[in-house]
């Protein structure tokens, strides 16, 4: 038996083993310290193999939400509804095919990085004149190490989900904003252009009322209407004053 027949045959003896934990212990399971990135591996939150079908999925979740539905713990309903809520989402996840050879494809990168990193460990020991022996040698050793590698894939998916899930929502930010700046400039044009029509009509008014007040006063000066101002006669204080001194 290797260690990663090894850790599911651990895992099952714990499944048999947590069957007899009780509602609050169940609730207490699920939202561990943790359980934020924990609870991101269905099978974890439904104590499934991966292997399972969907048929055994809806078995467990049938058992487990029996225990932990809210209406079943009056006294706890705050956490029971969260913990609830953890196991509705793993089973929507493994009734989805796609879903389920995601989650699958974990534990095959999970296997592949851990033997990579024994594979590192021992080389280092060697290089450094000590045995070779690492923890995981051990049956309990390796499918402790393959659960936290298995954890960390899948918070690493999750990582990166939600920093392509951010860029995306950048972009369509970065789109809003452009169509909105677009959107006002054409707006001002518009309302350029409108006013500039509407004050057309305003301005050629204007001309008009000035040209018609030019041709008033031009009027005077012309053909028969002309008539010269008449002479201005001197006073006799001017005739004395511009009379020539002998």
């Amino acid at each position: 038996m290797d260690y990663f027949e090894q850790f599911y045959s651990d895992l099952k003896f714990t499944e048999k083993r947590d069957a007899n934990l009780t509602s609050e212990q169940q609730i207490d399971r699920i939202l561990r310290p943790g359980s934020t990135y924990l609870n991101l591996n269905p099978f974890e939150v439904l104590q499934l193999e991966p292997e399972s079908n969907v048929e055994e999925a809806r078995k467990k979740y049938k058992k487990l939400s029996l225990l932990i539905h809210p209406d079943k713990n009056p006294d706890n309903r705050e956490r029971a509804e969260r913990a609830f809520d953890a196991l509705k989402k793993a089973l929507s996840l493994l009734e989805d095919p796609d879903e389920v050879a995601r989650c699958r494809e974990m534990y095959e990168e999970a296997k592949a990085r851990l033997a990579v990193q024994i594979s590192e460990k021992k080389r280092k020991l060697r290089k450094e004149g000590k045995p070779d022996t690492v923890e995981e040698d051990t049956p309990s050793g390796y499918a402790r190490a393959l659960w936290v590698t298995v954890t960390k894939c899948f918070a690493d998916r999750e990582k990166k989900r939600k920093m392509l899930e951010e860029r995306a929502n950048d972009e369509k930010r970065r789109l809003a904003e452009a169509v909105q700046t677009a959107s006002e400039k054409r707006q001002l044009e518009e309302e350029y252009r409108k006013n500039y029509e509407e004050s057309r009509d305003e301005r050629r008014g204007s001309w008009r009322e000035f040209m018609k007040k030019k041709e008033k006063k031009l009027e005077k000066f012309r053909g028969a209407n002309f008539k010269p101002p008449p002479p201005k006669l001197e006073s006799s204080k001017e005739i004395t004053k511009n009379k020539p001194q002998i």
